[in-house]
């Protein structure tokens, strides 16, 4: 064997020596790196680890119930029966919707619903194909799971409406939560509270109080391996039931308004003229809430889009007209305090009145004759409240009139409210950049022309007038009620201002 000579030896020595350090380099870089990722980016990566190893699934909160003052529910939760499907666990999910159609009803609105949702959802939670189920579909469905991987009959609580469409303006519905939601919610900051819930309150007091009715959302924590495969249970919490609202509502009469408007279109609201509580509000026609829940389909919302009935108009709240002939009263006071009239002052009536070359006709074309304040009321005489407007003139009106609250909101506990119009001159020019014309107040004057008040705005007024002008601030809850434990939180009368009105011309 030859040996190695010297510089051979030194050779050696340098290449062992340059790949020990290389060596060496690496192994202090990933030790410098383990530690780094052990040490400094922990909590990130164990977040993510957990992200990937735990899966959290959302357990839906009941919301509370709503009640009549009487204690009748009016809106509750029912337990049903749902089909559901985990994505992940489908061999063929083409292949299972066909054959879980070929067992029960899967409509065009099922499938669709089904797609987005799919796509909105984590990948490991389960997807709801069918709403709801009946005992047949269920008994069915069951006998044939066994052939189904990820398909699922759950129980889940549905809002359920005792009353059917009865006051369903006033309570409104739910549905599932949308993007423009989703943005609302991150825009208010909400998104750690509506984590995991599928639905939100759209429309009437579902909306308004959501916070309180929606409640807090339970979890399930559940092991799962890098493919999605559940291994066991970790822990859970369960959800907490939304708080009931108790209202100042009447059912029973409720239903008899809505009754006996039968087929007609309209607005009714009847209130406590001391207390500010509503005990009917009613919108004619109805709708059913139930039908937006989980979705409603088009041809359904096309047909109450464009319904001439217009039955999605919540009429009390958002809906403005001319007061008509239920003004009077309130022109009177005006005459009153203005100090224009006075309550033994007579006008003859004989079934028009001229201004200029137009002539106003009366609702009673043979006339009234000899016409006091009180008579005027009695009789509703469209010429005494033609010669008054003319005498006040629009802003004199809207400065005796504004404050009973015509022309703005009233601050009822119901979100959507519309303020209306109580016309004055600058309104006038703001809008339309054109002045007053003296032949434009007549029809001012008994409730027309651009008059446009709300039903809510005209009982709230109605009863003030009731109130010796003390208004009141009109409400639908009466209190809201923990059903845990039992506790009721009273809401107070509010009032909303004092009118400053003689007595004297009140009586």
């Amino acid at each position: 064997m030859n040996e190695f000579r010297s510089d051979q030896k030194e050779d050696f020595r340098l290449r062992a020596s340059i790949i020990a350090l290389v060596v060496l380099s690496a192994m202090l870089l990933l030790g410098l790196r383990l530690g780094y990722l052990q040490t400094w980016k922990y909590d990130s990566y164990h977040t993510l680890a957990e992200r990937n190893r735990v899966a959290i699934m959302p357990i839906q909160a009941p919301r509370g119930e709503i009640l009549d003052r009487e204690g009748e529910v009016l809106v509750r939760n029912r337990p049903v029966f749902t089909l559901e499907i985990e994505p992940r666990t489908v061999n063929n999910l083409d292949e299972t919707l066909k054959y879980l159609g070929a067992l029960i009803n899967i409509s065009e609105l099922d499938l669709h619903r089904f797609r987005r949702l799919q796509g909105e959802l984590r990948r490991f939670e389960r997807v709801t194909l069918r709403p709801t189920l009946n005992d047949a579909e269920v008994a069915r469905l069951v006998v044939a799971l066994h052939e189904v991987p990820g398909v699922f009959v759950t129980m889940r609580n549905l809002r359920d409406y005792p009353f059917g469409d009865s006051a369903a303006h006033l309570l409104g519905h739910i549905g599932r939560i949308s993007s423009a939601d989703r943005t609302r919610i991150e825009e208010t900051e909400q998104t750690t509270a509506y984590a995991g819930v599928t639905h939100i309150g759209k429309l009437g007091l579902e909306q308004t109080y959501e916070q309180m009715l929606r409640g807090q959302i339970g979890v399930n924590r559940t092991e799962i391996t890098a493919g999605g495969q559940m291994v066991r249970h970790l822990s859970s919490a369960p959800p907490v039931t939304g708080k009931s609202l108790h209202l100042t509502i009447d059912a029973k009469l409720q239903q008899i308004v809505e009754s006996a408007y039968g087929k007609r279109r309209g607005a009714m609201v009847a209130m406590v003229p001391a207390t500010g509580e509503i005990l009917a509000f009613v919108s004619m026609p109805n709708f059913d809430p139930s039908m937006f829940i989980d979705g409603i389909d088009s041809q359904t919302w096309d047909e109450l889009n464009n319904s001439p009935h217009k039955p999605l108009l919540n009429r009390p709240l958002r809906g403005t007209y001319p007061p008509g002939s239920t003004y009077k009263p309130f022109m009177a006071i005006a005459a009153l305090e203005s100090g224009l009239r006075r309550p033994n002052d007579t006008i003859f009536d004989p079934g028009y009145f001229m201004f200029g070359n137009h002539r106003f006709r009366d609702s009673n074309p043979r006339g009234n004759g000899v016409v006091d304040l009180k008579k005027s009321i009695v009789v509703s005489s469209d010429t005494y409240y033609y010669m008054l407007a003319r005498d006040m003139g629009v802003d004199l009106i809207h400065q005796h009139i504004s404050p009973w609250g015509f022309g703005a909101r009233t601050g009822i506990d119901l979100v959507g409210e519309v303020a209306g119009i109580l016309p004055s001159s600058s309104w006038k020019k703001e809008r339309f950049n054109e002045p007053w014309f003296p032949g434009e107040n007549m029809s001012i004057g008994i409730g027309q022309g651009y008059n446009s008040f709300s039903m809510l705005q005209l009982a709230s007024a109605t009863a003030a007038l009731a109130n010796q002008g003390v208004m009141m601030r009109p409400r639908l809850v009466r209190a809201i009620e923990d059903p845990d434990t039992g506790q009721k939180i009273e809401t107070t009368p509010e009032v909303s201002r004092n009118i400053n009105v003689s007595q004297k011309n009140l009586e």
